[in-house]
């Protein structure tokens, strides 16, 4: 698909649930875990894509709260990848001008995992080129119920008024509540699902799909997407 950046309006907020990590190992006789090794470098090529873009914000959907129920040679491999992931990549990051932050429950996960990933965060906090979220330990759902919890905790210290609490108020309590509404989800591996991603956030999202597996996605599938985000911006009207 031809994409004309000059007529193209890019998405300030990009989602993206990285699908098919596991069949495209599957396909090549490979154990599931080599899925996984090749989904990492789908994210490097796609933080650099979204970079030159020009996406300020892009929340990949990394590990849910549903993840959990996988098997636990996977899970425990999940782990170690993401913290081998940003232990390597941390300096590319720095370099690139990209601020890592962690969204999601940090209950549960592995003592090293958090402080690889909040030293991370701490190194790259004034880099402003481009914000990567990485959902870890995240679901949508879960993100709501920690967000009426801490309104409850605040309403019973006195801090908070039930007349104060509207949809401003309640986006103060999620998790990284500087973010703006995410624009676009894009997932990849042909399923037209949300899977309880970014749910608040998502009310005006433009949602599409596509049957490439995550290993397998390039600059020209975001470019793809992006494509369809400006048509759907526009009313399906290129001319608009």
């Amino acid at each position: 698909m031809s994409v004309d950046l000059n007529q193209t309006i890019i998405p300030f907020h990009l989602g993206i649930i990285m699908d098919g990590n596991g069949r495209w190992a599957q396909h090549r006789t490979l154990p599931r875990v080599a899925g996984h090794q090749a989904g990492v470098q789908a994210v490097k090529r796609t933080i650099e894509a979204c970079a030159e873009l020009g996406i300020q914000v892009l929340t990949l959907y990394t590990f849910s709260t549903e993840n959990w129920c996988r098997p636990l040679e996977e899970v425990e491999f999940l782990m170690r990848l993401a913290e081998e992931y940003t232990l390597h990549e941390t300096p590319d990051l720095q370099r690139n001008g990209v601020r890592l932050q962690l969204m999601g429950r940090r209950e549960g996960l592995p003592t090293s995992l958090v402080e690889v990933l909040d030293k991370a965060a701490s190194h790259t906090k004034d880099n402003s080129r481009l914000i990567l979220n990485l959902a870890f330990n995240y679901g949508g759902r879960a993100e709501i119920v920690d967000a009426m919890k801490a309104i409850i905790t605040e309403h019973q210290k006195g801090n908070l008024d039930v007349s104060e609490i509207d949809e401003t108020t309640f986006s103060h309590y999620l998790y990284c509540p500087d973010l703006l509404d995410v624009d676009l989800i894009m997932r990849t591996g042909g399923e037209w699902r949300l899977s309880n991603f970014l749910l608040w956030r998502a009310a005006n999202a433009v949602f599409w799909s596509m049957p490439v597996l995550w290993p397998d996605f390039r600059k020209e599938h975001l470019l793809e997407a992006i494509g369809i985000y400006t048509k759907q911006i526009r009313g399906g009207n290129d001319n608009a």
